[in-house]
C-alpha cells in the first residue's frame, strides 16, 4: 500500500507540472480564453479528486499523521484554486478585466507554487523508508 501511495504521490507531482505547462500553453494561445484554457481547466478537476484519492491512501497507508496532513492540504489548496478564479471573476464584471481581478487572480499562480512545493515535500517523504523504532538497552 505503501508503494501505491508513492506513486500516486508522483503521478500527482507529474500532473501539477502539466498544468502548469497547459497555464503557460494557453496563456500564449491565439484562441480565446475560454478555448485555450479548457484543458488546463479539466486537469484542474483532475487534480482535485487526485489530492483527495492520495490523502485516502495516505491515511489507508497509515502513512505518518504529518505526511496524511500534508495531503490533505493539497487537496485543500487545489479547492482554493477555483475559488480564487470566482472571486477574480466577479470582479471583472460585464466590461472586461479590472486591475482588481488581476491582482485577484495572481493568486492562483501563487497557490498553485505552494501547491507544487507541498506536492514536493509528499514525494520526497514517501519515498523515505519508514524510521523504524530500535528498542532500547536494558541496563546492565
Amino acid at each position: 500500500m505503501r508503494k501505491a501511495f508513492a506513486g500516486l504521490a508522483a503521478l500527482q507531482l507529474l500532473a501539477v507540472v502539466a498544468q502548469f505547462f497547459l497555464a503557460a500553453s494557453g496563456a500564449f494561445a491565439t484562441a480565446p480564453n475560454d478555448e485555450s484554457f479548457q484543458t488546463h481547466r479539466a486537469l484542474g478537476y483532475g487534480i482535485v479528486l487526485l489530492a483527495v484519492l492520495v490523502t485516502i491512501f495516505a491515511a489507508i497507508a497509515r502513512m505518518p499523521g504529518r505526511l496524511v496532513g500534508m495531503c490533505g492540504l493539497v487537496a485543500g489548496l487545489a479547492v482554493v484554486q477555483g475559488v480564487i478564479r470566482a472571486i477574480a471573476a466577479a470582479f471583472e464584471g460585464t466590461g472586461g478585466s479590472t486591475t482588481a481581478g488581476e491582482l485577484v487572480f495572481g493568486l492562483h499562480a501563487l497557490n498553485g507554487l505552494a501547491i507544487l512545493a507541498v506536492i514536493g515535500m509528499i514525494v520526497r517523504r514517501a519515498g523515505q523508508p519508514s524510521k523504524a523504532v530500535t528498542p532500547a538497552r536494558p541496563a546492565p
